[in-house]
Order: structure tokens, then C-alpha cells, then sequence
């Protein structure tokens, strides 16, 4: 790094705090939440007031799905459009959050269990500022982004995040943000808030698990049948899910929020840790 006292300079300021910081999964669903009055947005602007103020927010986005695991590292991370076919008002969005380089390095130098890289060229994907932006509108919090290895299995992830758990006793909000049942493939415009009968099905089965703190069938997600299958055809939304029950701790309480399907084949569902 640039210069070993500032990154104690930088860690100093983010001593252990009384509080340990809340874990958050957020179902993100449509971009188009990010700058849409509803029920969900509106929930993730009353988080932002409720959780203790972060000093930095780390999010684990479904949409940076890289070989090799990443973080952030610039001053200034651009807000990224990764999507296409929407109204040009989302395209206009910027979220103008600063990054942290030092936070980043910290971060990066947690995890033992790979080499993580430190990247100056990705950004806010809208997994991150879709949700960010409503919990903290005034872009002043630092915001990093940790991306998901794709050539590494579930049980991967769920030891990974592990290693970042002293993040929470600084101040560091860390955020998973995907969707527990995410079918593009088969979605049904004529179910704009209810789920196929499979997917309820399953999004029961994982708030069970979730809330008995039986992690084992959500890491082997696949053994719970059809309906996981069909949740999950591709991994890269449930992931940041497994990172957030990572991070659990032993005596923290779990909730369920903004528990709602949407278009037959995508979950809303969210899930706040509290130590």
C-alpha cells in the first residue's frame, strides 16, 4: 500500500464499537425499486433510519460475479448501469458514495482463505446503489463492494464470510444483496406480487431454515428439491445470502422483512441479524 500509517491511521479511527453492527440480506428484485415509491424501497429507507449509523457499508452484490474474489479500492467508485430496457430516469441515477482504499485493504487482508484482489475499475453495480441509495440518500458513507468467485461452491462462500466478522465490531454495515428465488426465465407480468405455488413452496422452506438457523440444507440448496432448482438456475443472487447467515453469530436474532414474490418467479424476501 501507498503508506503503512495511513492504513493505521484509517484503522485507528475505526476502533471496536459497543454495538456490533446488523447483517442484512435484501432482495433487490427490479432496479427500477431504486427510484420507485413502494413497499420495499420504503422499507429499506426505514432501515437506513432504525440501524445504527454505519461507518462504512460493505455489500456483497449479486451482480459482480468475477473469477477470483475482488474489493473495491478506489477513492471514488463510478455508479454502474448493468442493465438494459429501462426508463432513462434509472439511467440518470448516480450515486455519488465515496470508497475507501484503506477499508478495502483491511477487508482484502481478513480473508485467509483466498487472495483477494484489489480492484480500481468496477464500481456500484445496482445491486448496491439501488438499495444503498435509499437507506442513505446524502451518498456520504464510504461503500465498498466484496465480488462472488464463480468458480467456488456454496460452502465457499459461507466459510469466506466468516473472516470478516471483526468488520461488524468497527461499524462496517455489510450487505447481501441477490434474491432468494430468481427465475428471469419464467416470469409471469400477469403476477405482478404473487409467486408460482413452487416458489411459496420454497421461499417457506428457506425462512424456515433461515430462522432455525439450520444452514446445512441452504448451503446444499439443491437437496431440497424441484423448487430450489428452479429458484436457484443460476447461484449468483442466492450467494449473498449464504454470506450474510455466514456471519451470524451464535446469540444474534434473526427477522424476516419485506416478505413478498413477486412476477411468479422472484423473491423479495429479506432477512436482518441483529447481535
Amino acid at each position: 500500500m501507498n503508506s503503512i500509517k495511513a492504513f493505521e491511521k484509517f484503522t485507528n479511527t475505526l476502533p471496536e464499537q459497543e454495538h456490533t453492527m446488523p447483517l442484512l440480506f435484501i432482495g433487490h428484485g427490479s432496479p427500477m425499486n431504486g427510484i420507485e415509491d413502494n413497499e420495499f424501497s420504503h422499507k429499506w429507507e426505514q432501515l437506513g433510519k432504525e440501524i445504527p449509523r454505519p461507518k462504512a457499508v460493505l455489500c456483497i452484490s449479486a451482480h459482480w460475479f468475477t473469477k477470483g474474489t475482488h474489493i473495491t479500492a478506489m477513492e471514488n467508485p463510478q455508479t454502474i448501469h448493468d442493465f438494459g430496457g429501462f426508463p432513462k430516469a434509472l439511467f440518470d441515477v448516480q450515486y455519488p458514495a465515496p470508497g475507501n482504499p484503506a477499508l478495502a485493504k483491511e477487508a482484502a487482508q481478513l480473508i485467509h482463505k483466498t487472495t483477494v484482489g484489489l480492484d480500481h475499475e468496477w464500481g456500484l453495480d445496482h445491486g448496491t446503489w439501488s438499495v444503498v441509495k435509499r437507506m442513505y440518500p446524502e451518498a456520504t458513507i464510504p461503500v465498498l463492494q466484496l465480488s462472488i468467485d464463480y468458480t467456488k461452491g456454496p460452502q465457499y462462500h459461507y466459510e469466506l464470510a466468516k473472516e470478516l466478522e471483526s468488520l461488524r465490531k468497527k461499524g462496517v454495515l455489510i450487505i447481501g444483496s441477490g434474491n432468494m428465488v430468481h427465475n428471469l426465465r419464467i416470469l409471469d407480468w400477469q403476477r405482478p406480487t404473487t409467486g408460482y405455488d413452487w416458489a411459496v413452496d420454497i421461499n417457506e422452506k428457506f425462512k424456515e431454515a433461515i430462522l432455525s438457523n439450520n444452514h446445512t440444507p441452504l448451503i446444499n440448496f439443491e437437496s431440497l428439491g424441484q423448487g430450489a432448482k428452479l429458484s436457484i438456475p443460476t447461484p449468483e443472487h442466492y450467494l449473498p445470502l449464504l454470506y450474510i447467515l455466514g456471519l451470524k453469530g451464535g446469540k444474534d436474532k434473526v427477522s424476516i422483512f419485506n416478505d413478498k414474490l413477486a412476477m411468479g418467479s422472484i423473491s423479495m424476501t429479506s432477512v436482518k441479524i441483529d447481535a
